[in-house]
């Protein structure tokens, strides 16, 4: 996971440090669902295949995993997690039935690589956007943080050497506690990535 993150000159001098914590870009991947918003309110898919027992599997146990490899020893011999992992097993099922049954009832998040600031989303789309397009936009923090949001494309270029298409979005409609979340879990993957750098560094081959 890249970090990138702005350089002081770009920073008015005026600006306070919540502010300043919204300019920490990393590159995470997170689960995330969009859809094309139309004049008239209504919303389109933009990933038009149907979800896969991969990508349900994925959706339904990604944020267990995440749960339980923050919680370490405390969750993992709890009584509880029997009862958490049924949850996701009966939901896989679900999901599953109605995916082969009626897959055009079944908006599923996509496990997607992203780079997350405190003021927009960069992603990769199959589907051309073009600037001043507004995306209707779900994402899924870990362990299980929904964050709901509406966001605008203001950079929309073909992908270097691959498919699809490079695209950059701002936040025009984004709750100030879910915007909280975000940095929050911003700040803590960069933390956690330094730390791993840190140990890797540290557990290197002695010269």
């Amino acid at each position: 996971m890249t970090l990138h993150m702005t350089t002081p000159t770009e920073a008015p001098s005026t600006t306070t440090q919540d502010e300043r914590r919204e300019w920490i870009r990393i590159d995470d991947r997170v689960l995330m669902e969009y859809r094309l918003l139309m004049e008239s309110g209504h919303t389109l898919p933009v990933e038009a295949d149907a979800p896969t027992a991969d990508m349900i599997s994925t959706v339904v146990g990604k944020p267990t995993a995440e749960l339980l490899a923050r919680s370490g020893d405390s969750l993992a011999g709890s009584p509880v997690l029997p009862w958490i992992m049924k949850v996701d097993y009966l939901l896989e099922v679900i999901l599953n039935a109605l995916a082969a049954s009626r897959p055009d009832t079944v908006a599923m998040a996509r496990l997607m690589d992203v780079n997350l600031s405190g003021g927009g989303v960069g992603f990769v789309s199959d589907r051309e956007l073009f600037t001043g397009d507004q995306l209707a936009l779900k994402l899924i923090l870990p362990p299980f943080i929904l964050i709901k949001a509406t966001v605008r494309v203001i950079r929309a270029m073909p992908q270097t050497g691959g498919q699809g298409y490079v695209i950059a979005t701002e936040f025009v409609d984004l709750k100030p506690d879910d915007q909280e979340h975000l940095i929050r879990h911003i700040l803590q993957a960069q933390a956690e990535q330094l730390r791993a750098r840190r140990k890797a560094a540290a557990s290197g081959p002695l010269s």
